[in-house]
Formats: structure tokens, sequence, C-alpha cells
């Protein structure tokens, strides 16, 4: 449940499938967001999630791959809402890129931009059983989810 150190490739790799579509989304912001007025307390557990998610999913080797057994429908699920995450952002870069576009659920999943990758590096400490990235994760998601839900309520989306 601790983790064993190494590195994890599948950990890089899911950072990579997170951070393309973030980089491209600097040059392609929606019309009128502003990171301006968010929560302090929010911003904090955000910023340390990401801090630790990143660390957590690039030292512990648990989460590379496996012989075959039930942990592994896990991964599979970390997988296909990390695929849900990439087709969201397909979505919103064809899009109108209007703030509704980017607070925007994907297959009744709210506010998917923030939702999707939380809920699939969750699953992926679920996976290699590294409590560490569960932490972590719950963190991100209280921080990152807490200034999604503050920014759509402003904008009564």
């Amino acid at each position: 449940m601790l983790g064993h150190f190494g590195f994890s490739y599948i950990g890089l790799l899911f950072l990579i499938l997170l951070f393309i579509p973030n980089i491209l989304w600097i040059g392609k912001k929606p019309q009128g967001y502003t990171s301006q007025n968010e929560n302090s307390v929010f911003l904090f557990l955000e910023r340390t999630g990401e801090v630790l998610t990143t660390i957590c999913v690039l030292i512990f080797d648990d989460f590379n791959l496996h012989d075959w057994s039930n942990w592994s429908w896990w991964l599979i699920f970390a997988l296909l809402f990390m695929a849900m995450y990439e087709l969201w952002w397909i979505r919103y870069f064809r899009s109108q890129r209007q703030l509704s576009d980017f607070y925007s659920s994907f297959l009744g999943i709210p506010l998917a931009g923030s939702t999707l990758p939380v809920i699939s590096f969750f699953l992926l400490g679920i996976y290699g059983k590294v409590i560490w990235l569960s932490a972590a994760t719950i963190l991100l998601g209280i921080g990152h989810i807490g200034i999604h839900i503050q920014h759509s309520k402003e904008l009564n989306i």
C-alpha cells in the first residue's frame, strides 16, 4: 500500500496525456477566462496536489504493467477516464472556446476538464495500490474541482 520506489513509465504516459492539452490550452484559453479571485485554500490544495501527484506517478513503479489480475481493471478504467479527458479536450479545441465550453460536462460527468483527470489518477492509485497517490489526488481534486465549481457558479454555467 505504500509503494515501491522506481520509475513508472505508465505514470509518465499519464502525465504526458495530461500536460499536452494543457500546454496547447495556454494559447487557446476561453474568451473571458480569468484566474482572479480564486479561493486561496482551493489554490493551495490544487498546487500541493499537482506537485505530489506528479512526484508519486513517477517515483513508484507499482503503476507499471503487471501480469493480468482483477487489479488490472483499475488500470483499464483509469485509461478509459484519461481517454475521455482527451476526447473532452478535442471537443473543447474544436468549439468556439467559450467559458461554457471550458466548464462543460462530458458523457454526463460535470466539469469534465477538471473531474476526468482527477478520477483517472485516483484510479491509477488504486491500481498501483499506492495510498500516497490516492491521497495526493484527493488534495488535487478538492482544489482543482473546487476552483472549477467556483468559476462555473460565478458564470451561472
